[in-house]
C-alpha cells in the first residue's frame, strides 16, 4: 500500500490504493536545517538513519522555500497552497485556544491526495487552530472544525506548541487519554480560581 506522509513536527500521511502510485512523505520540521540531516551532510552531528533511507530509496526535493520564517504560516501554506498573509493572521503564531486557521471550505493538499486514491494522515505539531471561535473549544468533546474536517483520514497532533496550553495530544479530533473525571479547562483571558487549581 502506498502512502503520502508529511512530517512537520507534523506528519501528513497518505496511503494510496493503486500499486503504481508512490508513497509520499512531507517533512516539515521546526528549526531543522538542510545540513542537519546526515543524508545531505555526512558531517552532521545529528544522525538520521531513517530519513537517510527515505532519501536513498526515494526522490528528495532539495530546493524548497518556506512562505514564512514561522511554523504556523508555513504549515498553512503547505496545506492550502495559499500565502499565509491572505488570512487574518498577518504576523506571529497562534494561541493554543485559537480557532481553525484553515476554513473547512478551503481545499487542502490532503483533499487533493484523497481525490487521487490516497489515505491521508497528519501526525505531529499542528498549531493551526481548532474549533470555530477563539477560546470556545470544549477540549472534553470532539473538536470541530478539526484536522479531519480538512481532508485527513487520520490525525494524531499536538494542538499548538509545548509552551501554549492546552499541552495535549489530539487523536482524530478528540483529546487522547482524556480522563472525564479531570476535565480540561483553558483560558487565555482569566486566571483560574485557586480551588480549581488545587482540586
Amino acid at each position: 500500500m502506498n502512502k503520502l506522509i508529511t512530517i512537520s513536527s507534523v506528519l501528513l500521511t497518505a496511503a494510496a490504493v493503486k500499486a503504481q502510485t508512490p508513497n509520499i512523505v512531507f517533512i516539515l520540521a521546526d528549526d531543522l536545517g538542510y545540513g542537519d540531516i546526515s543524508a545531505f551532510n555526512p558531517e552532521s552531528k545529528i544522525h538520521t538513519p531513517n530519513i537517510d533511507k527515505l532519501a536513498e530509496h526515494g526522490i528528495a526535493f532539495t530546493d524548497a522555500h518556506a512562505s514564512s520564517a514561522l511554523s504556523t504560516p508555513s504549515r498553512y501554506s503547505l496545506l492550502t497552497g495559499r500565502y499565509p498573509w491572505r488570512t487574518k493572521l498577518k504576523r506571529g503564531g497562534l494561541d493554543g485556544d485559537s480557532p481553525a486557521m484553515i476554513d473547512p471550505e478551503r481545499r487542502t493538499i490532503a483533499q487533493m491526495f484523497s481525490a487521487n486514491g490516497y489515505n491521508t494522515a497528519c501526525i505531529g505539531k499542528w498549531h493551526l487552530g481548532l474549533g470555530d471561535k477563539q477560546g470556545t473549544q470544549n477540549w472534553n468533546e470532539t473538536l470541530t472544525p478539526g484536522v479531519r474536517d480538512l481532508g485527513f483520514d487520520y490525525s494524531y497532533i499536538m494542538a499548538a506548541t509545548g509552551d501554549r496550553v492546552p499541552c495535549v495530544f489530539v487523536e482524530n479530533d478528540r483529546v487522547d487519554n482524556l480522563d472525564p473525571s479531570d476535565p480540561i479547562e483553558v483560558s487565555y483571558e482569566a486566571n483560574f480560581p485557586v480551588d480549581v487549581i488545587l482540586r
